[in-house]
C-alpha cells in the first residue's frame, strides 16, 4: 500500500522526484537551465515542509523568486500535471491530497498574478 506524506524524508523524496520528472519535459527544462539544483534543493524542500508539515523557518517570498523567469501560461499546466502525477505515483492520503490542492492554488495564483503584471512570455 502506498503511504501518505508524513515526515521530512517524504517531502524530500517528493521534491527530488518531482524536479527529476519536471526536467524531463523539453518545454520546461530550458527555464531551469540556470538553476543550481544542488544549492536550490534544500530551499524547495524547506518550502514544501512548511506547506505540508507546518515546519517553521521558511520565510522566502516564493512568488518573487519566479517573477522574472521566462514563463508561459502553458508551463503552469505542465508544472501542475507533473506535480500531481508525482504525488499519485509516490503517495496516497490526506497530506498527498493537500499537496495537490496547495500546488493547484500556487499554480493558479502565480499564473494570475503574472498575467496581471504582464510578466508571462506570450511568444
Amino acid at each position: 500500500m502506498i503511504q501518505d506524506i508524513s515526515n521530512s524524508n517524504d517531502v524530500e523524496r517528493l521534491v527530488k522526484t518531482f524536479y527529476t520528472n519536471l526536467l524531463l519535459n523539453e518545454e520546461v527544462k530550458p527555464i531551469f537551465a540556470h538553476v543550481d539544483f544542488e544549492k536550490h534543493m534544500p530551499h524547495m524542500i524547506a518550502f514544501w515542509e512548511f506547506v505540508l508539515l507546518d515546519k517553521e523557518g521558511y520565510t522566502t517570498n516564493v512568488f518573487d523568486k519566479h517573477l522574472n523567469l521566462p514563463l508561459k501560461a502553458e508551463h503552469f499546466a505542465i508544472w501542475l500535471k507533473t506535480f500531481e502525477d508525482t504525488i499519485h505515483h509516490l503517495f496516497e492520503g490526506e497530506k498527498a491530497n493537500m499537496a495537490i490542492q496547495r500546488a493547484q492554488t500556487i499554480a493558479y495564483s502565480f499564473e494570475t498574478k503574472m498575467k496581471q503584471m504582464g510578466k508571462l512570455d506570450n511568444s
